[in-house]
């Protein structure tokens, strides 16, 4: 099977073909090369996908990643970007593999292609000119022999004629000779070149034609021949990769089956215990014995306006609403946190300054360190002077000095904190054993002198006289300070689902289908924050009232 003697006479097809072969090489190319700005495009977006997801550096986000749930998807965005560092590489192999070198093989057929059928032209031009000499000598030969014959015509018709000179009969006859010799010179000449072009026509359909097309066919093959080893190649480059591919989803995998529900659980309760103790028993109080009875800072009555003295500081509900919310009044208008942190529940107390007392005990290390290197310099300049003034370290040494001793002071007053907090956290084992500073009703606060235990607004535990004139004057001196404050809009009413007895500062006592203004939606901690009047405000647990928000309340309401 070959071209050259099956397709003699296809010279113009074959030119088509091969052609069109270099077309669907090209296209090839460029099929590959789109798939590689695919894969470029696609690795590109799956980056920026984990990237957009990632967590933030320092920020609150970052925190919430210590979750085992949390950390697998972590693994699984960083998994994600080494899976689309494969489709990089995906596109670079099939980039420097198949689109360069198919480019380059492209130009070298082109110029093989050209060459051969310049070769096949060059050889129909031969031919072609073959016979045209041929063509051209058969015309002579045929025009001579015809001339002979008229003048040997004219030979005989002048010889028959009596009347005609014997000289121009001779010169008829001479003339008749010539003719016929030079159709016989006309005649070698047509048999001589007629020859020549069977022999040249010999040579082009079955020497030159058939060595041209066979190269030609040859070319083709190797065209076809490549094209399936890009095609193996185009596999085989996404084949590579799949190991490391699938070793990315191992590792999701992996993180998902780290994940620890029991461990997160146990991280919700060490990022969100209070450290307060649950509320005891309500104490009986009896009203058949008015004369007996102590006024319980515990009662409804007193949170909608009788015994004020007791708990209305200085006539307004102002006084810090600690624990109930995150942040007191004070903390929000000087806008830090207290430096002791007193500002959060025990627990988290606690938390934040065995936090601190760490960064402090690195620092004092570090600085200690540092001390320890100067120190050494020191004496390397002590016993060679030539190296440098041990003089020149002092003030360096002493600043450093200066420095642990007063992270050492800094860590000693966050550790007395810590031992404050740690030493009025009920332990582990003793259940109930004190009441928390969140529901302070073992023994309510009467009206007599009688000294009692409870927990500060800003979370310390001290003794406080109860008498009437002096929460006059610490209230009042705390209120003097939020006077000028414009009292909260109302953002919605709710209505009252139970009675509640607000036992401690910052709530506020309702009862059973009451109505109330909403000043303060539910912060995720579980209370609302409410307004009976403009002297009465403080919080219920949400789940105690129906809310119904005003989403058209443009600011503060009118209260009777």
């Amino acid at each position: 099977m070959s071209w050259g003697t099956e397709l003699w006479d296809q010279f113009d097809n074959l030119e088509k073909h091969t052609q069109w072969g270099i077309d669907t090489l090209e296209k090839c190319i460029k099929f590959v090369k789109e798939r590689t700005e695919i894969e470029l495009s696609y690795a590109k977006q799956l980056r920026n996908l984990s990237k957009k997801y990632q967590p933030k550096k320092n920020s609150k986000e970052e925190e919430e990643y210590k979750y085992t749930s949390c950390k697998a998807f972590i693994s699984t965005l960083n998994e994600m970007n080494d899976y689309a560092g494969q489709h990089e590489v995906i596109s670079e192999n099939m980039a420097s593999q198949i689109i360069v070198d198919l480019a380059r093989y492209v130009q070298e057929l082109k110029q093989e292609r050209k060459s051969n059928f310049h070769d096949g032209r060059k050889a129909q031009q031969h031919i072609e000119t073959c016979w045209k000499q041929l063509e051209s000598s058969k015309r002579r030969f045929e025009r001579d022999c015809k001339e002979a014959d008229r003048a040997q015509q004219y030979f005989e018709k002048m010889d028959a004629d009596i009347n005609v000179t014997k000289a121009d009969v001779e010169k008829a006859r001479q003339q008749a000779q010539i003719r016929h010799q030079m159709a016989e010179d006309s005649k070698a000449d047509y048999s001589s070149i007629l020859q020549k072009f069977n022999h040249e026509q010999h040579e082009y359909y079955h020497t030159h034609i058939p060595n041209i097309f066979q190269k030609i066919q040859e070319m083709e093959e190797r065209r076809i021949v490549r094209i399936g080893e890009s095609m193996k190649t185009y596999a085989e480059v996404d084949r590579q990769v799949i190991p490391i591919i699938g070793k990315c989803l191992d590792g999701i995998v992996k993180a998902a089956e780290s994940i620890d529900q029991k461990n997160d659980s146990q991280l919700v309760i060490e990022a969100y215990k209070s450290g307060f103790e649950p509320p005891g028993d309500i104490e009986f109080e009896d009203y058949t014995q008015p004369m007996k009875r102590t006024v319980s800072d515990n009662s409804l009555s007193n949170s909608r306006g009788e015994g004020k003295p007791d708990l209305k500081f200085g006539g307004k509900s102002k006084g810090k609403l600690w624990p109930f919310i995150k942040k007191n009044k004070l903390s929000l208008k000087l806008g830090a946190t207290p430096e002791d942190f007193s500002n959060l529940p025990p627990e988290q107390r606690r938390k934040k300054l065995q936090q601190k007392v760490d960064e402090l005990s690195k620092e004092i290390q570090k600085e200690m360190d540092q001390r320890d290197a100067i120190t050494k310099m020191k004496d390397v300049y002590l016993k060679n002077p030539q190296m440098g003034d041990p003089a020149s370290l002092d003030h360096k040494l002493a600043e450093v000095s200066q420095n642990i001793e007063k992270l050492r002071l800094e860590t000693q007053k966050f550790e007395a904190w810590l031992a404050e907090v740690e030493g009025r956290l009920p332990a582990r084992s003793e259940q109930a054993r004190r009441q928390s500073g969140l529901y302070d009703s073992q023994n309510p606060p009467t009206v007599n002198n009688c000294a009692q235990d409870r927990e500060s607004p800003d979370g310390s535990y001290t003794e406080e006289q109860s008498q009437e004139s002096e929460v006059k004057v610490l209230a009042t001196d705390f209120d003097d300070e939020f006077d000028d404050e414009e009292p909260l809009p109302a953002i919605g009413t709710c209505k009252a689902l139970y009675t509640f007895e607000g036992q401690n500062e910052g709530t506020i006592s309702v009862v059973e289908g009451e109505t109330l203004y909403v000043i303060e939606e539910d912060k995720g901690d579980g209370w609302t924050r409410i307004r009976r009047n403009e002297d009465e405000e403080g919080y219920v647990p949400t789940s105690y009232v129906e809310v119904c928000l005003d989403k058209n309340a443009k600011g503060a309401k009118t209260y009777i």
